[in-house]
């Protein structure tokens, strides 16, 4: 089964007269709808844009993987666990939440800063935060915390992209057009693949593709 969800049909959020734009593709915070509360492992798939000098003071987070994907400018972390960061274009951050973490992102650069953030539930709770930065990831990271996998693609016009074939697989267009089960896709649409097999996305224009893979 393929569920299309088109970027227009994400929940708008977040505070624009603050410089924050958000789209949400789960249910989040007032906006709950009980038949897209998660998908997979995935609770939260949020596309964020800031303005420069805006973003999202101190806050808490527990028992939860969240992994942040910038598309374009510079996000700056900061964490209660010590960890200072400046997250760039290419590179994937890992910050395990555990028992209890606290938070700052904001940015702090000259340029609008977009990126998706994911929120995935762990496998076990409690446990201490912990921090991962990898710079310019080369095409897969490995998450065992959630039984996930990320994968990230940037197919040429025309390349062809095999999905995995896992229990649930949830693609998410970056930027670009790519053809996928007779439908096209762009910028901000997303897939939600269950019990399907040798499926190909392919790309109508350059792209960039997240691709995650969820096993029972």
């Amino acid at each position: 089964m393929i569920r299309i969800q088109r970027a227009a049909e994400r929940y708008p959020g977040g505070d624009p007269a603050a410089g924050v734009e958000t789209r949400h593709a789960l249910s989040f915070g007032p906006y709950y709808d009980p038949d897209n509360l998660r998908f997979g492992g995935l609770l939260a798939v949020n596309e964020e844009r800031l303005a420069p000098g805006a973003g999202f003071d101190e806050h808490p987070h527990s028992h939860t993987e969240i992994v942040t994907w910038v598309v374009e400018g510079e996000l700056t972390h900061r964490d209660s666990a010590g960890h200072e960061t400046v997250v760039r274009p290419g590179d994937l951050q890992h910050l395990s939440a555990a028992a209890g973490v606290r938070h700052v992102e904001r940015n702090d650069g000259a340029a609008p800063l977009a990126f998706v953030q994911m929120w995935l539930a762990p496998r076990e709770t409690g446990g201490d935060p912990s921090y991962d930065l990898v710079r310019e990831l080369p095409g897969r990271y490995d998450l065992p915390a959630a039984g996930a996998v990320l994968s990230v693609h940037r197919p040429a016009a025309g390349e062809r992209v095999a999905l995995p074939a896992a229990d649930a697989v949830y693609v998410h267009v970056v930027r670009g057009t790519v053809g996928l089960a007779g439908e096209e896709l762009t910028a901000g649409d997303a897939a939600r693949i269950t019990a399907e097999a040798e499926l190909t996305a392919v790309a109508a224009a350059p792209a960039e593709l997240l691709v995650w893979e969820f096993r029972d």
